[in-house]
Order: structure tokens, then C-alpha cells, then sequence
């Protein structure tokens, strides 16, 4: 007896979704990034007006200046929808624990000279209570933004900076020999030092932006932009010189999460200035009244963290900002 196999090819009648088709067009095949953003927005047969804001709909393009056709084209270019977004942030977890673990086991952070260790406890840990003003602003993205690309990135947003918030409070703790006087003394650093009072005053201001996209520029390119680079890379560089190694290992994360968080906020504010010249004009008109500010916040840290170097790494930041800002069609110094 023989058995013969056969393979038959079937076409399927349709590839993806009619409202997806309408957008890629007609017999192209969908990915899956598209079909889990896009046309999610309701917009019609609400039941009711917000009782705290009757004026508007419960989504409503109004609650931002800027102006768009089709805010589904604030896309994320990571394509990050659920899956792929929690497969990648935990592979990421993988490794930070692997990380914490050999770090504390063979006793890194310990090999910090001293005053770089007090500048840990001083500069880096009261970075929590920041990280969760960010987690905040941008759950209030996710809550009052409009278009599900924008909104669900700015979600998974929210949750890195809780995640970041937990790496650096582990930190402290594996500072201080697991310790909890020491977030302590970080809480109180944030609520009452002079050295943070500008950045807590900057940070409190930003949470009662009601302008979600107002919020974006400030939180995730302004501050981020001047913060980030701070804290995870040239502060990083300067603890390598005093055995902090261990501070290199357990913060991996954060300098990985920058550099990929960096393509969705540039990619959206992009596709905003793109759109029209008032837009361009709006966010530059913010940029005049935030970034001072923020410059001007984060320059008691670099001052307490690097001493006569401060001035010099300051315009570092600065001109990677201003660059970042140039290429995005923004003014590239304020």
C-alpha cells in the first residue's frame, strides 16, 4: 500500500479586518501591531459628558492644542502591543535579577568609595518618588490621550517607570545592606533638601497639566531628556572610575529602557510638528516655557555630583537635547 501526500494551498478571502484594509489597503496582509491599535478609539454613542468636565466628551480631541487628522498616526516604531511588550520586559527582568544577584552576592556595591556611595544615597534614590510622578503624568496619558497607539504605549510607559521606581529602591537596599532607613532618608532628601526642591516643585507642577500632549513633551522628552542621560550615563561613567561597577550592573535596565523609549517619544512628537505649522509652533511655545525650567532643576545635581565638571557635562546633555529636538524640527536651544 502507498500513501500519497498532497498539500493543497488555500487563499483566504479576506487578510485582515475591514477597517484595517481600509487603512494599508486592499490585499495586504495586516501585522499584528496594527490590528491590536488601530480604530480602537471610540467616538461615538457615549453615554454621558464627564460630570467634572461637562464641556467635553469622555474622549474628545479637545483635551490637547495640538492638532491632528488621525491621531492613530502617533504609532509606536517599537509595534509594541501586549505580548510582545511582556515577553521583552521580562526577558529584561531575567536579567536584572541575574544582575542584583550577582551584585549582592559578591558584595559590588561594597567596593564604592565612600563618597560615591553617600553621592548614591544623596543623588539616585530619591529618584523613586520622581519615578513615580512619572508613572503618574503618564497614566494620565493613557487616560485622557486619544488614539490607542498613543494611549496603550503610554500605559506600558507608566508601568517601566513603576518597574524603575522598584529597581531603584532595590538598589538603595542592596546599598545598605537591606536597610530601609535608607529610603527613608531618600524621601526626606526629596521633601526637603534644596538640592531637589526644583525638581519636586517641576514635578508637581507637571501632574496638573491638563494638555496630555503638553504633558508628553514635558515628562517623557523634556525631563527624561535631561534627567536620563544625568543619572544613567554620565553619573554611571563617573561611579566606574570609583568601583561601581555593582551601580553599572544593577541599572542596565534603565539605559536600556532610554534608548528604546527615546524612538516612541521622538517618533510622536515628530509626526505632531510634521502635521502643520501651528503645531510646530505650539510645542516650540512650550519648549520656551518648560525647558528652562528643567535645565535649571536638574543643575543642583550635577552641581553636588560632579563639582567643577558640572558646567561641562550640563552642555553635554544640553546638546544632545538640542540635538534630538533639531532633528524633530523643534528649536534645537532655548
Amino acid at each position: 500500500m502507498t500513501v500519497e501526500i498532497k498539500t493543497a494551498h488555500i487563499e483566504p478571502l479576506r487578510l485582515t479586518f475591514d477597517h484595517i484594509e481600509a487603512r494599508i489597503g486592499k490585499g495586504r496582509a495586516a501585522t499584528r501591531y496594527q490590528e491590536a491599535v488601530h480604530d480602537l478609539q471610540m467616538t461615538t454613542n457615549f453615554h454621558y459628558r464627564p460630570t467634572w468636565e461637562p464641556g467635553m466628551d469622555l474622549f474628545d480631541r479637545r483635551r490637547t492644542a495640538v492638532v491632528l487628522a488621525d491621531f492613530d498616526q502617533l504609532i509606536d516604531p517599537r509595534q509594541y502591543y501586549y505580548a510582545p511588550y511582556t515577553i521583552q520586559r521580562a526577558r529584561q527582568q531575567e536579567l536584572s535579577d541575574a544582575n542584583f544577584g550577582l551584585v549582592e552576592k559578591r558584595g559590588l556595591l561594597g567596593a564604592l568609595a565612600p563618597e560615591w556611595a553617600q553621592k548614591i544615597r544623596h543623588l539616585i534614590v530619591p529618584l523613586r518618588h520622581l519615578e513615580w510622578g512619572a508613572n503618574t503624568n503618564n497614566a494620565f496619558l493613557s487616560a485622557y490621550g486619544y488614539g490607542a497607539p498613543f494611549t496603550s504605549a503610554a500605559l506600558m510607559q507608566a508601568m517601566d517607570r513603576l518597574g524603575m521606581a522598584q529597581y531603584i529602591t532595590r538598589l538603595a537596599l542592596a546599598l545598605d545592606g537591606q536597610n530601609a532607613e535608607v529610603l527613608d532618608r531618600g524621601k526626606q532628601l526629596w521633601l526637603a533638601d534644596p538640592v531637589w526642591q526644583p525638581l519636586r516643585h517641576l514635578v508637581e507642577d507637571s501632574m496638573v497639566v491638563k494638555d496630555w500632549f503638553e504633558l508628553h513633551v514635558v515628562q517623557n522628552l523634556l525631563l527624561d531628556g535631561q534627567l536620563a542621560p544625568f543619572a544613567w550615563t554620565h553619573f554611571d561613567a563617573a561611579l566606574t572610575a570609583h568601583g561601581g561597577v555593582g551601580f553599572t550592573l544593577v541599572t542596565q535596565f534603565m539605559r536600556d529602557w532610554y534608548a528604546e523609549s527615546t524612538r516612541w517619544v521622538d517618533a510622536t512628537v515628530q509626526v505632531a510638528v510634521s502635521e502643520s505649522p501651528a503645531n510646530q509652533a505650539l510645542i516650540n511655545g512650550w519648549l520656551g516655557q518648560w525647558l528652562p525650567r528643567v535645565r535649571a532643576a536638574v543643575a543642583p545635581l550635577l552641581a553636588v555630583a560632579f563639582a567643577e565638571h558640572a558646567s561641562a557635562i550640563a552642555q553635554q546633555i544640553a546638546d544632545e537635547l538640542a540635538g534630538r529636538l533639531a532633528r524633530l524640527g523643534l528649536v534645537g536651544e532655548v
